[in-house]
């Protein structure tokens, strides 16, 4: 039987998380020997990428292991050969899969038919292994994730479900400001209410963009054009003109909240210009703990969670 998939974040439970987080913390403090030697990744990708491709990429080097790296053009996903094809011939090959797929649906299909674990680079509707590497840096910067304010501001696309989730399961509160018909899909809300009334969080809706970040703990954004969306992006920025976050903004959260962007920044735009360099910002620590997050999931997808030695992890307030 194969190990668990990761299509979605709310594949994982809150324990699960925690002992992500610790594993994470470990990692990053000391050298691991070659856990995965001899293991194989491929990395199918219909988009482009910086940070996800080269994490997975050192992540499996630093771990004893190997990657392949297949671009659109050498695959075409569903073009030419189907989706359900690919995924059984690269079962034959490899020991698991990362995908980057414009649609979730891919995602769904790859998993359908593979042999070997299918881990979610990021689709249309989520990106998993980003808001894992949030909360590591929020619970590195915060010692503590329990009943923490995020607010996310602008576009309802996969990085927000993703957290909306990751918020929900492990008991942050989440209050995202968009503009009308730009929040997040319902199917992600629901899930996500349903997981808030077992962990205590909430999760708010709104379309102020001062209303959500009052009194915050984390201030988040991403860009208002994600990649597909090319077309409707003069459209966009006239749409998202009043959510940029800026030091007027953040103004508004606790003295000493963070600000988080997942990467590439649009300066002039979901930010103003220099921001990613404010003494708020730790937009540089969540891109390398994107390195250390993928290091600890492959591990605990290969190998099995494993125990002993790490920081452990505490969702609650610290004495």
């Amino acid at each position: 039987m194969k190990a668990k998939d990761l299509l979605s974040i709310a594949d994982l439970d809150a324990a699960e998380i925690e002992r992500l987080i610790s594993k994470t913390l470990d990692m990053k403090r000391k050298e691991m020997p070659p856990l995965l030697s001899g293991k194989v990744l491929a990395l199918l990708f219909e988009k482009a990428s910086l940070r996800t491709r080269v994490s997975f990429e050192v992540a499996m080097h630093h771990l004893g292991g190997y990657t392949i790296y297949l671009s659109p053009d050498e695959v075409g996903l569903g073009r030419r050969e189907p989706v359900s094809d690919v995924s059984r011939v690269l079962s034959r090959y490899v020991d698991g899969i990362a995908a980057r797929t414009y649609s979730h649906k891919t995602l769904e299909t790859l998993a359908q038919y593979s042999d070997v674990p299918i881990i979610n680079a990021l689709s249309d509707l989520e990106h998993p292994c980003q808001a894992l590497a949030d909360l590591v840096t929020i619970y590195e910067k915060k010692k503590r994730l329990r009943s923490l304010k995020l607010a996310f501001i602008g576009d309802g696309n996969n990085v927000a479900h993703s957290l909306l989730l990751a918020c929900a399961l492990i008991g942050m509160n989440f209050h995202i400001a968009s503009p009308a018909g730009y929040g997040v899909k319902r199917e992600i809300l629901q899930r996500g209410k349903e997981l808030a009334a077992r962990s205590g969080s909430q999760i708010w809706l709104s379309q102020d963009p001062g209303q959500a970040a009052a009194d915050a703990d984390v201030i988040y954004t991403d860009v208002w054009t994600s990649m597909g969306q090319e077309a409707e992006a003069e459209q966009r920025r006239r749409v998202f003109a009043n959510y940029q976050v800026n030091a007027e903004l953040l103004s508004l959260a606790k003295k000493d909240a963070i600000f988080m962007h997942p990467m590439p920044a649009h300066y002039g735009e979901e930010i103003s210009l220099g921001f990613l360099d404010s003494p708020y910002s730790v937009v540089f620590d969540q891109a390398e703990n994107r390195l250390h997050l993928q290091k600890a999931l492959l591990v605990k997808i290969f190998q099995g969670s494993g125990q002993g030695g790490e920081e452990v992890v505490s969702f609650g307030t610290t004495s």
